[in-house]
């Protein structure tokens, strides 16, 4: 488990466990603080997590160990494969934190490769977005830019996109909109700190029969209880506000994958191609 990040190990870690939404919420607290996780006392984490320090027990017995204590050890023994300029890409020199941060998004890009190793669930999410007609793309506050950049290269070939990136009371009235014209299947961008308006919103769409197609900073985010299809991406937090150079990549490769599964997607690129330089859209 050497020369990865203390997140992606953590995630590693978690993959693939049944946790209940307690647990799901105290491993992505972990994934958050993931180089001080190894170092939190139960008390710590509970606190962190907002849950109980019983839960903590109950989560480190549900990933197969005696109890936290053990858990904790065992996080300890891996730690010291960590690089020593705390970037996670190996080497020993010292970095700046400008170069930190860029050096931590290059991992969560590797630890993003390795993943999509297996492209099976990105060429289901592509084939379910592609048969949504119309197609909903949802993300809220930090995630608003992730699903209107989305939306923007989906209208391209796909008829009928519609971006959800404002909360209120409309949400929902958007979303019986887009089901009642013949909706299958939801985008979410997720990204910390997670509004409770989206994971309400992602509730309301599936009890409306909507499959919900998610991208997150973590298996673990709180979407993932109302996702029936959830690739994470990790964002990078060394600097005061979150970086998603992963998130943001993955949302192309989801859109290939789409067009992939879209007859007319080349078509429809090659009509707007036309029509631009008709107009004269885009300087030469």
């Amino acid at each position: 488990m050497s020369g990865s990040s203390p997140a992606a190990r953590l995630q590693r870690l978690f993959e693939g466990q049944r946790l209940t939404p307690t647990q799901r919420r105290i491993a992505h607290s972990m994934v958050r603080r993931a180089a001080d996780a190894p170092f939190l006392s139960s008390v710590e984490l509970a606190e962190l997590a907002g849950v109980s320090q019983p839960s903590v027990t109950r989560f480190a017995v549900a990933l197969g160990f005696d109890g936290y204590p053990a858990l904790r050890k065992h996080l300890r023994e891996v730690a010291p494969g960590d690089a020593t300029d705390g970037s996670g890409v190996g080497g020993g020199e010292t970095f700046n934190e400008y170069q930190q941060a860029v050096r931590a998004e290059i991992e969560n890009l590797r630890h993003l490769a390795e993943l999509l190793a297996d492209p099976r669930p990105v060429e289901r999410a592509g084939r379910l977005l592609a048969g949504s007609k119309p197609l909903l793309v949802l993300g809220l506050r930090a995630a608003s830019s992730q699903a209107r950049g989305f939306g923007y290269f989906a209208a391209k070939v796909h008829p009928d996109v519609r971006v959800l990136d404002e909360g209120g009371s409309m949400l929902h009235d958007r979303i019986d909109a887009a089901t009642r014209a013949g909706a299958s299947a939801l985008m979410c961008f997720a990204l910390p700190r997670h509004p409770r308006e989206v994971v309400d919103a992602l509730a309301y769409a599936r009890g409306r029969g909507l499959t919900v197609v998610s991208v997150a900073d973590s298996a673990f985010a709180p979407v993932a209880e109302h996702s029936d299809l959830l690739i994470p991406a990790a964002v990078g937090t060394g600097l005061a506000f979150d970086t998603a150079c992963a998130p943001m990549l993955l949302g192309r490769v989801l859109l290939e994958a789409m067009c992939d599964a879209l007859p007319e997607a080349q078509a429809r690129l090659e009509e707007f191609d036309a029509r631009a330089a008709a107009r004269g859209l885009f300087v030469e």
